[in-house]
């Protein structure tokens, strides 16, 4: 996702004997998207700051670049990775304003958020947002990045079957179904521990 967003994820199984690693998990390589891949061509204009908004901002940004710190608005254009999209982004959007040619910079729209937090897909317009742009731009402050969280997700399945079987639970076709690996099963036979083989294969024959 085209934004700079920080965040500490922590798994963690009450069995130590499960080998979960988050080494493993698949990092993308090179450069990431940026902006232009969310951003709609067409935007109603009221989306765009008011010209009191606009002098505010810019007038904040000045007094406190004169006192040495660095508050104030943040302009990106189609080419740029955009900063953390916070719950406040519904008082002035002034973390992410996207800038305008011959005109002023305007926030991003709710549907452009959802992409920016992974929910909808870039070109998409098939999420539904069924609340007011306020409450959507809280939402999305107040949410994960949704590749993130699945990608981890992803990582952890395997795990969490194995801990199933550990726990004399089955491990439903569905499940198993999902499971990232080549051939159905909880682990591919010559990475499980020999001790976790000798417990599926104890399940299995009792099932």
């Amino acid at each position: 996702m085209p934004q700079k967003r920080e965040r500490i994820f922590i798994v963690g199984f009450k069995d130590h004997s499960i080998e979960f690693d988050f080494d493993q998990l698949a990092i993308p390589e090179g450069d990431g998207p940026t902006l232009g891949t969310i951003l709609d061509k067409k935007v109603d204009p009221k989306y765009t700051l008011t010209e009191n908004m606009w002098t505010y901002l810019q007038g904040y940004k000045e007094k406190h670049r004169s006192a040495g710190n660095g508050f104030g608005f943040s302009l990106f254009g189609p080419n740029d990775v955009a900063r953390t999209l916070s719950a406040r982004y519904y008082k002035d959007g002034s973390e992410i304003l996207i800038a305008q040619k011959g005109n002023r910079p305007r926030r991003l729209t709710p549907r452009e958020c959802a992409r920016l937090m992974g929910f909808e897909k870039p070109g998409k317009t098939d999420w539904k947002i069924p609340v007011s742009d306020t409450q959507a731009y809280r939402q999305m402050g107040n949410a994960v990045v949704v590749p993130v969280v699945k990608s981890v997700a992803q990582l952890m399945q395997p795990r969490i079957a194995d801990a199933m079987v550990l726990d004399g639970r089955e491990v439903s076709e569905v499940m198993q179904a999902q499971l990232p690996l080549a051939e159905p099963g909880v682990y591919a036979a010559s990475e499980m521990p020999a001790e976790h083989l000798e417990m599926l294969e104890a399940a299995r024959a009792g099932a």
